[in-house]
């Protein structure tokens, strides 16, 4: 039994470690193996769910949360308490909404990489992978190495550190070298790369278009760097990237197009044998259109082995799934080779997070949210302000009408209110918040402010300004309040809505919709403190935007 790939990075395990994995595999039966593979969804306290995981002996499970920790720390030590062989478990700490509702409200990457200050990304990864830790979590999908490239695109904006690979690789290898010293197993994604076509991978197979030798000067350089620094896995992700897949006679009409998270040209030869990735190769969620659309569900689970991926996320159908993946294990449709690497894998990544060594988790940390706070007022950009409307005034801007949409949140299928208008009438500004589909007059008000709050997550294709669902019917769409009293739109998410608005006279991109933002920008709309005025991306994309 060659076991010789986890002495080397990023594994290094010693003897003890490497005999652990020998073992395990030869104790496990050929179904035990295959659910050594799947990473499945946990989510709720369905009374039945810790049974459930136990019976499927899943390798690993990802866990979406709750807002009481106490109550999802004692769900993921049930599943470890029940599991034969430790799990790992994952979660997608990206900071604001995406990281633990219980723990410190803490940036999104694109609002890090405003601040650009090397000591705040790496406390903020320090924060979220000690609360990470003692909730019971071992391995974050993050960071994203994605480039924001494609200012329309629906889901990279916020979850990446902006459109400088230079800003991206400071910012990303930063986050993977704090995550991996706290004992937290870090993932570079979404490989080979996102951000040049401005679809979303949920909804369909996204391209990147680049040249070899432009994406190895971008993406490539990203994953290099990555994978020097030793990042523990890497997630292939249901992007194609044709060029390659031709230059190496692997694509030929629609194999051109193949998903990385199914295409051996993309994780074999080129993630392990050109960049000489050693570690776990996780698949996107493979109930993603991107790959759905592509083919079945049973054969992408067996695809994603087949083709280099070490470890499936997601499966509606985890019994059928496992039981097409043991059928290609099989009939040698998986070659035995694969199967050992991959399963190996899996193991070796739980030894060397010490999962073979089972312990309590630590204690959970005191919150941060005061230092969180006080860096958030770093992260907002002033972009545009031309008619020198701030700072506001209660004053000469008493009663404000606001055009507050409310929070995406398509995780848990809701709208949420946002906070801003409560934090300016503590203030001692009147705000009125305007009832969408409502005419709209602005007599007797002194200022407009329009809230916009969508950060890039999930399944909406295109974020845009909606000029018709904010006014009343056409007129309403058409019209723009700048001229009658002044106005300022903020963006707490998407950063491009100057597309939409050209000419509005104040623009500032917030970045984050999490409380601490929205109290950050208060306090530099009232004159608080200094705007940021270095943005990580371009938010003028059409010309006339800067006047």
């Amino acid at each position: 039994m060659n076991l010789a790939h986890l002495e080397k990075p990023p594994f290094s395990l010693d003897r003890e470690a490497i005999e652990w994995v020998r073992k395990t595999w030869e104790a496990l039966d050929e179904e035990a193996r295959v659910g050594q593979l799947f990473n499945l969804r946990s989510k709720g306290y369905d009374e039945d769910e810790p049974a459930r995981i136990a019976r499927l002996a899943p390798g690993g499970v990802t866990r979406f949360f709750g807002e009481d920790g106490p109550a999802e720390r004692a769900r993921l030590e049930a599943f470890q308490r029940d599991a034969a062989v430790p799990m790992l478990v994952s979660a997608d700490l990206e900071g604001s909404r995406m990281s633990l509702p219980f723990g410190t409200q803490v940036p999104n990457p694109i609002a890090l990489a405003a601040i650009d200050d090397l000591s705040v990304t790496e406390e903020v990864a320090r924060i979220m992978a000690r609360e990470a830790r003692a909730v019971g979590v071992n391995w974050s999908f993050t960071p994203v190495l994605d480039i924001n490239a494609a200012w329309r695109s629906s889901i990279v904006a916020t979850r990446g550190y902006g459109s400088d690979p230079d800003v991206i690789a400071r910012h990303a290898l930063a986050q993977i070298r704090v995550f991996q010293e706290e004992g937290l197993a870090a993932t570079a994604k979404h490989w080979p790369g996102e951000g040049h076509d401005d679809r979303d991978q949920h909804l369909v197979t996204t391209i990147n278009p680049l040249s070899v030798e432009d994406w190895e000067a971008t993406h490539g350089r990203l994953y290099r760097e990555a994978v020097e620094a030793g990042v523990m896995s890497v997630m292939t992700a249901h992007i194609a990237f044709p060029d390659w897949a031709r230059r190496i006679g692997k694509g030929d009409g629609v194999e051109a197009f193949r998903p990385a998270s199914v295409s051996a040209a993309l994780n074999t030869d080129l993630l392990r044998d050109e960049l000489g990735f050693n570690g776990v190769i996780v698949s996107d969620a493979s109930r993603m259109a991107g790959l759905s659309a592509f083919m079945p569900a049973v054969e992408s689970k067996v695809q994603i082995i087949a083709s280099g991926a070490d470890m499936i996320l997601f499966s509606l159908d985890p019994e059928g799934e496992m039981a097409g993946v043991r059928e290609a294990v099989r009939t040698g449709r998986i070659t035995p080779e694969r199967f050992f690497d991959a399963v190996t894998r899996v193991l070796g990544l739980k030894a060397a997070l010490g999962l073979h060594r089972p312990a309590a988790p630590p204690a959970f940390p005191a919150p941060r949210d005061d230092w969180s706070r006080q860096v958030s007022r770093r992260a907002p950009v002033l972009e545009k302000d031309v008619n020198q409307t701030l700072p506001l005034d209660p004053q000469r801007h008493r009663r404000i009408l606001m055009f507050a949409p409310g929070i995406i949140e398509p995780m848990q299928g809701q709208t949420l209110p946002l906070e801003l208008p409560e934090l300016l009438r503590a203030e001692g500004f009147a705000v009125d918040v305007h009832r969408m589909g409502d005419p709209i007059d602005p007599s007797g008000y002194d200022l407009a402010i329009y809230a916009l709050s969508e950060e890039t997550l999930l399944t909406r294709g295109r974020i845009f300004l909606d000029w018709a669902k904010l006014g009343q019917g056409l007129d309403g769409a058409m019209r723009r309040l700048w001229h009658e009293i002044p106005v300022v739109m903020i963006s707490f998410g998407y950063p491009y809505y100057l597309y939409d608005a050209p000419r509005v006279p104040t623009y500032i991109n917030a970045w984050a919709t999490m409380t601490a933002m929205q109290e950050a920008t208060v306090d530099l709309l009232l004159g608080r403190a200094e705007w940021n005025r270095k943005s990580p991306v371009n938010a003028f994309v059409s010309p006339d935007s800067y006047y």
